[in-house]
């Protein structure tokens, strides 16, 4: 499933979408290169998710952790990371069954990620706008999915 946002606010607006639809143990893996609007997403997703407070890159921290009353979300970035990611506790992570996780670079994390997720891939568009393709893994996948075309 494909969408096309014009603005960084209407890529805000569609992972708000996404944000009120995840539950704990949900993760999305999101793919882009840099500038595509993986953050900008995922700011979204987390107020959409219940978080009030700032949501910012954790480049160089590897991973914040947003607590909003219904869910805490982890965003990781493993744009640093080899491919031991092991050693920054992504296991613990991707195994909290109150949390979500959204996970920047997740190329880095191959043998670490669940076969039930959800994948977008954002690229950049000549127009200067997004698109985000969603592919969903799995059943609880394909329910964000649904949720996220508004099915």
């Amino acid at each position: 499933m494909t969408f096309h946002t014009e603005t960084p606010e209407q890529t805000r607006r569609l992972g708000l979408r996404l944000g009120r639809l995840l539950r704990g143990g949900d993760v999305v893996c999101l793919y882009g290169n840099l500038g595509s609007g993986k953050t900008t997403f995922t700011q979204g997703a987390a107020k959409g998710a219940g978080f009030r407070g700032r949501v910012v890159s954790p480049t160089f921290g590897l991973a914040r952790q947003y607590r909003a009353r219904r869910l805490t979300l982890y965003h990781l970035d493993l744009y640093r990371v080899g491919e031991d990611t092991g050693d920054i506790g992504l296991e613990e992570f991707l195994r909290d069954p109150r949390a979500a996780c959204l996970i920047e670079w997740p190329e880095a994390a191959k043998a670490y990620l669940p076969p039930e997720r959800l994948d977008a891939r954002l690229s950049h568009r000549r127009s200067g706008g997004r698109t985000l393709t969603f592919k969903a893994r799995g059943g609880r996948a394909s329910r964000l999915l649904r949720g996220l075309s508004g099915r």
